[in-house]
């Protein structure tokens, strides 16, 4: 389990592309072997940790466990460097987004917060709280306050724009905000007293083949995928994008439109079937597919 590694700031907009650029240009730019990547990058020494981390943590980079140390692009980050390297599309949020909150072992508080946190509303307290027993139970070494409540603090400024949050203090030109506040996952239920919410996206804000690779991603090989799985398992749709169970079949019945899958209900079944055109012999070649299969559909 890994926490408060983003050194408490949170992605800022037009870090993602920036540190892609960097990377495609020089896979060591982090590790200073041609150069300070302070200058490089053009922000500080804490910030060049944190975007170094961030890059990895939402899965578009990945660096070698032992050896000389380097960045290089994931599948994923190739195709959206190929598609999307500005961070523009909603779709690229969602699956960034999908790939953060499923990252138990390098983001562990955001995999604990969309996947096993009950409360749909909350205050700081009741979440570090929560995730320390969560952290004991799982045998891990303790965590202090501080390092959770840092935690915590990060995931609020990834979902929360600040527009909502210091309306006062925000200013037109500022790019501090997180692009995954566009989202639209968090809200803020009472300002004073710091209540939050998860919220319930619109079920036009996820594009169906996200939702689609998002399914794929967490099946092996499976011809048929109960429904309530896709709502209830850690790391699929329904826990990820905060959905419930209304909003889940609408985005299958658009999905099912499109041709991806088939929608079974009878003798109460409930189960999907992935369509032949889903191409890929392993989870991961499939997910991989969809996305590809998304700026496909996005730029036709």
């Amino acid at each position: 389990m890994k926490f408060r590694a983003h050194d408490t700031f949170f992605i800022r907009k037009g870090w993602l592309y920036k540190g892609m650029k960097n990377v495609m240009n020089d896979k060591y730019v982090f590790m200073g072997v041609n150069g300070n990547p302070m200058d490089i990058l053009g922000i500080g020494s804490n910030m060049v940790k944190s975007l170094r981390y961030w890059l990895q943590a939402v899965g578009l980079t990945t660096e070698p466990i032992s050896g000389k140390r380097f960045q290089e692009f994931t599948p994923l980050g190739n195709i959206i460097f190929e598609h999307d390297k500005y961070i523009e599309e909603m779709g690229t949020l969602w699956l960034l987004h999908y790939k953060l909150a499923s990252n138990i072992n390098e983001a562990t508080a955001w995999y604990y917060f969309f996947n096993e946190f009950k409360q749909s509303e909350f205050t700081r307290d009741d979440f570090v709280m929560q995730l320390d027993t969560y952290i004991r139970m799982s045998g891990e070494e303790e965590k202090s306050n501080r390092i959770l409540t840092d935690d915590f603090n990060c995931i609020i400024s990834t979902y929360v724009p600040r527009i909502k949050s210091n309306p006062e203090k925000v200013q037109p030109e500022s790019n501090i905000d997180c692009p995954l506040g566009e989202l639209d996952m968090l809200d803020i239920v009472n300002k004073k007293a710091k209540i939050y919410k998860k919220s319930i996206p619109k079920i036009d804000a996820i594009h169906p083949v996200i939702a689609l690779a998002v399914i794929v991603d967490n099946y092996n090989n499976s011809d048929e995928i109960k429904i309530s799985s896709i709502l209830n398992d850690s790391c699929n749709v329904g826990k990820i994008f905060n959905l419930d169970i209304i909003t889940l079949t609408a985005i299958l019945n658009r999905i099912e439109l499109m041709g991806y899958i088939k929608v079974n209900r009878t003798a109460g079944l409930d189960v999907i079937k992935l369509s032949d055109t889903i191409q890929g012999e392993t989870h991961v070649e499939k997910f991989l597919w969809c996305v590809n299969e998304y700026y496909r559909v996005i730029n036709a």
